[in-house]
Formats: C-alpha cells, structure tokens, sequence
C-alpha cells in the first residue's frame, strides 16, 4: 500500500530544502537529523513550526526534510516555505492564513556581488581630494 505524501520546495538565497509531509505523529527529522539537533537553537524550531502551529497541523504529520546549500538562518526559512507548500497540497483552504502570514513568498533577496575596483558590494574605497 502506497504511503500518502504531501511535497513542498522552499527556498531562500542559497538554500534549497525538498519538505515531505506524512501521516504520523509529528516528528521532524532533517537530513537524517532530528530536528533539534539540527538546528541547535529552539528558537529557529518555533519559527519554521509557524505554518504548523497556525494550521494547528503540528501532530497530524511527520516531517522529512533534505537541505542543500546556504547558512542555518538561509535554511530554517527555507524550510518554513516548503512546509507551507505542502500543507497547501494537503488543504488549499490554509491559502488566506498562509498568505496573510507571508508564509508562502518566496524572499528573493540574494547576495549582492562585490564589483571590481571596490572594496565589496556597495563600500567603496576611501576618496581623497589630495
């Protein structure tokens, strides 16, 4: 029997996570870490947990996440938009409290490149008159 599963991709600046969403009894894992674990600090946990707590969805699933790429902060919100994708799959009726969140906006900014002949991206070498 075929296990039912609901999938989100998050992303934010560099970091990639493919979410998957399974019947269970809420447990998180993350790149074959518990989540906790991964993370290191509650405080990034409470944050990606918000689309779950606001759909009040937090013991119904267990979530299996893969991370590719970026920092920890760069990761947690891209987590927290896969998790967001894949309760849309599981019921479009979250769409007005998702979206009113902002929970399903992918945030676009990216690193700015540093130029040639500057010091990085916008700080300039120092000018002197003389």
């Amino acid at each position: 029997m075929a296990v039912i599963s609901y999938y989100g991709t998050g992303k934010r600046k560099t970091a990639t996570a493919r979410v998957y969403l399974r019947p269970g009894e809420g447990k998180f894992v993350i790149n074959k870490k518990d989540s906790i674990e991964y993370f290191g600090s509650d405080d990034l946990l409470k944050y990606v947990c918000k689309p779950l707590e606001l759909t009040k969805t937090q013991t119904i699933f267990d979530i299996l996440v893969n991370i590719k790429g970026g920092g920890i902060n760069g990761q947690a919100d891209a987590v927290r938009h896969g998790i967001s994708r894949a309760l849309l799959k599981y019921d479009e009726g979250f769409h007005l409290i998702l979206k009113q969140a902002g929970f399903l906006t992918r945030d676009s900014r990216k690193k700015e490149r540093k130029k040639y002949g500057q010091k990085g991206a916008r700080a300039r070498f120092q000018f002197s008159k003389r």
